[in-house]
């Protein structure tokens, strides 16, 4: 201890506080880096929540003792990267978030026991709004949504029942077309009882009519329908002609283009046939008739009026006897009734044009040069095209491919990237940050603790010394002088010292005097000095 004392007394104060102010500087770089590099990773949560799921999956972190970092005023949660499965599966359990509106879970509160019906029937309505919210605001490009049902109450004794209706505001991004808004319509009319598509009505945050919720909407939505039957018919069919082509002449070397006219004409056709030839037997009714008569030629006698009595008839007259058979056969006609119903999008004429790039291949320079397709390598290109299509020659159908060089030739990749360099953007700016640490240590190494430890490990420069006439008349270091020449040379520096005083005191007593004379007399002052000026010029 007594040696490292000695050793601090002889750096002396300079020196220990430029060490303390170097370990100090030292000991937070590092703690901060180490405390940088060792922190958690933070991930988006949850983002676009409102102020009320934000408090709420709050103060479960909170609870949870779970690490968060709150962004873009409440809106942005993030906790670390390693947490998030285990904390959104922990959040869903507690039916959070809830996208601002309240669904089911409403019924979970335990204070329901008193609760009128009116009360039951509002927070039913609010439950099934809430839960159409949610499934709306899952919709692509739906930022949130805000669902308003309007259900009338049925009363006894009533014939006329007013149908429920419902209207949608709607946050979202870009814009939505026919087929998503009435996606939207019939998802909310079909979890509404009696509801029907048309009369959800749905407007958007700029206050702009997506649907009106009338029955006069009907005809635009049949003709927004057809139009989009024939964008799905053009669609389809280029997808499946770029499909092939990609595999014959690569990538975005092909254009495809499909028109299609489609018949928007609904038709009902209903035939009868009969065919003759195929007779069938439906019924057959025989009938027998016999009947004999006597003529008793005027005799009225007991006997010939009796029911048996005929048999003794000889010799008493004329007698007749008839017979008859009918058969009457029917028969069923085989007949046959057609009725066909062709709905409107049917294709009529299918118009297909293909563009396709030529051949690329180095040149003898080395530089790419382009080489046009052969016609054989076309006319198989257009043989796969009709088949993709269904070609029909008897309803006009046209295939027409062309092969021009495109503008861009296609880019060559020479740098494989593999999948161990497949860095995502939070990886990236981890990266950036750690190397921004790096930078700065180091020159906080260079420019800061460099220079102090130099000026540490630095001894002491001695000042120069005074140097003074030595007895040879020379100019020697006042340390090389003998002894006793010090000591004359430091009498001699009193006894000078001593006369210096002395003149001075002199000089001030006469600078005193005049400075008095020339208060007393300050007029004849003035000439003199006057009188000194003019000699002077």
């Amino acid at each position: 201890m007594n040696g490292l004392i000695e050793f601090i007394k002889t750096l002396g104060p300079t020196r220990v506080a430029a060490m303390g102010a170097v370990a100090a500087i030292l000991v937070g770089v590092f703690a901060f880096i180490i405390f940088r590099v060792t922190a958690p990773q933070m991930t988006q949560l949850y983002s676009d929540l409102t102020l009320e799921d934000s408090s709420a999956i709050v103060n479960q972190l909170e609870s949870l003792g779970v690490q968060f970092e709150i962004k873009r005023d409440g809106s942005q949660i993030l906790v670390p990267s390693e947490q998030v499965a285990r904390l959104r599966m922990r959040l869903a359990e507690d039916g959070l978030p809830t996208g601002g509106s309240i669904g089911y879970e409403i019924f979970d509160r335990s204070d329901t026991l008193g609760a009128t019906s009116f009360v039951q029937n509002i927070n039913h309505l609010r439950a099934i709004e809430g839960e159409l919210s949610r499934s709306i605001s899952s919709i692509d490009r739906i930022n949130a949504a805000r669902v308003h049902l309007v259900i009338p109450e049925r009363q006894l004794f009533q014939r006329d029942r007013r149908p429920p209706s419902a209207s949608i505001v709607l946050n979202v991004r870009g814009s939505l077309g026919p087929g998503e808004i009435r996606a939207v319509q019939h998802l909310v009319a079909t979890a509404v009882e009696g509801l029907d598509p048309e009369h959800v009505s749905i407007v958007d945050e700029t206050g702009r009519l997506l649907a009106s919720g009338t029955d006069a909407d009907q005809e635009g939505i049949i003709s927004g329908s057809l139009q989009e039957r024939v964008v799905e018919i053009e669609s389809r069919l280029r997808n499946q002609i770029e499909e092939i082509l990609n595999s014959v002449v690569g990538p975005g070397r092909a254009r495809v283009r499909v028109a299609a006219d489609v018949d928007f004409n609904r038709t009902t056709e209903t035939t009868e046939s009969f065919d003759p030839e195929g007779q069938v037997v439906r019924s057959t009714q025989s009938k027998e008739e016999a009947s004999s008569s006597t003529d008793p030629q005027n005799e009225v006698t007991v006997g010939n009026q009796l029911p048996n009595g005929g048999n003794n008839t000889q010799g008493q007259g004329k007698v007749d006897q008839s017979s008859s058979t009918e058969e009457i056969v029917n028969y069923e006609v085989s007949k046959s009734t057609k009725t066909q119903i062709v709905e409107a999008g049917q294709i009529k004429r299918l118009s297909v044009a293909v563009l396709i790039d030529g051949v690329y291949a180095p040149g003898a320079d080395g530089q790419i040069a382009y080489s046009p397709r052969s016609q054989e390598a076309l006319d198989r290109i257009a043989v796969l095209v009709r088949s993709a299509v269904g070609f029909d020659a008897a309803r006009g159908d046209v295939v027409e491919v062309v092969n021009l060089q495109f503008a861009q030739p296609p880019q060559v990749d020479d740098v494989v990237t593999s999948d161990l360099f497949d860095f995502t953007r939070e990886d990236i700016m981890r990266f950036a940050e750690l190397g921004v640490l790096l930078l700065i240590s180091l020159l906080l190494l260079l420019f800061v603790v460099r220079p102090l430890l130099r000026r540490i490990v630095t001894p002491e420069e001695r000042m120069p010394q005074e140097l003074v006439i030595g007895p040879d008349g020379m100019l020697v270091a006042e340390s090389a002088l003998p002894a006793e020449v010090k000591d004359e040379e430091d009498e001699f520096r009193i006894e000078w010292i001593e006369e210096a005083k002395q003149e001075g005191a002199l000089q001030a007593s006469s600078i005193s005097k005049v400075g008095a004379m020339i208060e007393d007399h300050p007029t004849e002052a003035v000439s003199i000095v006057r009188g000194w000026l003019e000699e002077a010029a």
